[in-house]
């Protein structure tokens, strides 16, 4: 099995993250990982606007996120964060219409770099996001992954929000669906004991 290692991204972490992001075409042709901050993905985003504005969540701490590390290189990472920082979610209406309860902490975009997938990175980041909300005092956490049982594969598609099996590995369960293929997924996480 592969060992990984896992930091936050921070302003020492920065440069790790920034020669993934730049091996893989700036993500998606250059969102950045910006796409679930406030500021979003817009027609008017360039590329060297979404590395400013999160370079510039880095700096400011408004920012959660776990980076992967296989032989000291980062390989990936998991985005999580309270509502406010992990705002622009997809499919917002169906989102909001049968919200009973906001969650203390969201699960945005997974993402492994190019000849690490299918390895474990994902889990491995998912696992290390779930352990720093747990130290940093539990709660309510939410994903919006993509449902793969019963549906035909997506050639050249990546599950920028995570397979649905991933999570239910973790314990969260659906909650209600908001698109075809994507699910609210819930569980609480407790405190970590100190």
């Amino acid at each position: 099995m592969t060992q990984y290692t896992t930091r936050l991204l921070a302003p020492g972490t920065w440069d790790d993250f920034a020669e993934l992001v730049e091996a893989n075409n700036g993500v998606w042709g250059g969102c950045w990982c910006i796409g679930f901050h406030p500021e979003g993905i817009t027609r008017d985003s360039t590329v060297a606007g979404n590395r400013a504005a999160k370079l510039a969540h880095v700096t400011d701490g408004t920012v959660h996120q776990m980076l992967v590390y296989r032989d000291g290189r980062c390989v990936g990472w998991c985005q999580f964060g309270p509502p406010a920082e992990v705002v622009t979610i997809k499919n917002p209406k169906a989102y909001a219409k049968d919200l009973a309860e906001l969650p203390d902490w969201r699960i945005g975009c997974i993402f492994t770099g190019s000849g690490a997938r299918r390895q474990g990175v994902a889990r491995a980041a998912v696992a290390a996001a779930l352990d720093a909300i747990g130290q940093a005092g539990g709660g309510l956490v939410e994903a919006y992954p993509e449902q793969v049982a019963d549906r035909d594969p997506q050639r050249g598609a990546y599950l920028h929000t995570g397979p649905e099996t991933l999570f239910e590995e973790f314990g969260f369960l659906r909650d209600r669906r908001i698109a075809k293929w994507r699910w609210v997924m819930r569980r609480r996480v407790p405190a970590a004991e100190r």
